[in-house]
């Protein structure tokens, strides 16, 4: 009786050792079930695990679902993989593939904000790139509890979206890149430059929604303290800014050239009609537009017109508007012939 115990045990336990040995090789040997070239993956947010499988499958990535299936019920941890682009190396055990896939770091997009920038373009440059739609972007830089969580007074995020060049994670969620960009902007603004800003009788939104216009104004950064110290003169004398850019904001367009029937838009960003400043931002002004309106240049200057040669002529008459007028219709006609 003691025998037949003892070779029951040993029985058990060759089984278990067979079992066992079944398993790692299931687990752990490379090339059973995945492909012999690279494979491509996309994840996007909200794929459960078995979708994922299928889309392996589907992509030649593995031959057959089942033993990635079995492999994840066995590690459940493994059913943990980030959204994100993958290219799957070739010939790994099933193992292997879902740890690769599980602990593979979120794939980033490097991704320039340029200056001057509109919200809907961020959104339309972001939306291209990224795992979300402009739409949903929009909507993100409309949120009301996003806005608040950054103490934005606006009805948006416009001017908030601090240009630059970063990395974005590919499958990041529109409200965590809105977040993010509004957050750099935050970084920049620091209590020195806060102080400044009241000290100048400004808001915040003001600062923004002067330098905004700046920014749409000149891409020169030698230039900007000067557009800065004409709109800042035109505000003290109680002068509409009579900024172009603000209508073609107002338009809701791509830029193009303005007709005098654009000037009458009624809108109050339409600042040939409204006095003061708009109501916010017109896009994303970079830093050097928002020093400029905190360390404006001093002139006497009212006026500016484009040069013709990609810079502006100032004035502080509207005579001396007048001659820089001609002077710019001068050089359009040389450039003509």
């Amino acid at each position: 009786m003691r025998s037949s115990k003892i070779h029951a045990r040993k029985s058990i336990a060759a089984l278990s050792a067979i079992l066992l040995s079944a398993l790692a090789l299931f687990l752990f040997i490379p090339d059973l079930n995945t492909s012999k070239a690279p494979a491509r993956l996309v994840v996007h947010r909200g794929t459960g695990f078995r979708e994922i499988v299928a889309e392996l499958q589907r992509t030649g990535a593995i031959r057959s679902e089942w033993p990635a299936i079995v492999t994840g019920a066995i590690i459940p941890k493994l059913h943990n993989i980030k959204a994100g682009r993958y290219l799957i190396p070739p010939g790994m055990s099933n193992f292997q593939l879902l740890f690769y896939l599980h602990a593979h770091p979120q794939d980033e997009v490097r991704i320039t904000i340029p200056e001057g920038l509109e919200l809907r373009k961020v959104a339309r440059l972001l939306g291209r790139k990224l795992d979300f739609d402009s739409t949903a972007f929009m909507a993100a830089a409309a949120d009301r509890r996003l806005l608040g969580k950054f103490k934005i007074s606006g009805s948006s995020a416009e001017g908030y979206l601090f240009p630059g060049t970063y990395n974005f994670v590919w499958a990041g969620s529109a409200r965590e890149t809105a977040a993010f960009l509004i957050g750099r902007f935050r970084k920049f603004y620091t209590r020195e430059l806060q102080n400044e800003t009241a000290a100048r009788g400004m808001s915040e939104l003001q600062l923004l929604t002067l330098a905004s216009i700046v920014e749409a104004e000149t891409p020169l950064d030698r230039e900007k303290p000067l557009v800065a110290s004409v709109y800042l003169n035109r505000l003290r004398k109680n002068m509409r800014l009579q900024a172009d850019p603000t209508v073609q904001y107002a338009l809701g367009e791509d830029a193009r050239r303005l007709f005098f029937k654009d000037l009458e838009k009624d809108s109050p960003y339409n600042t040939y009609t409204r006095s003061g400043l708009p109501p916010g931002p017109i896009c994303s002004p970079g830093a050097s537009s928002i020093l400029s309106v905190l360390r404006p240049a001093e002139t006497g200057y009212l006026y500016f017109v484009a040069s013709g040669t990609g810079g502006h002529n100032f004035s502080g008459t509207l005579a001396g508007h007048d001659e820089n007028v001609r002077k710019y219709r001068n050089a359009l006609k040389e450039t003509r012939h």
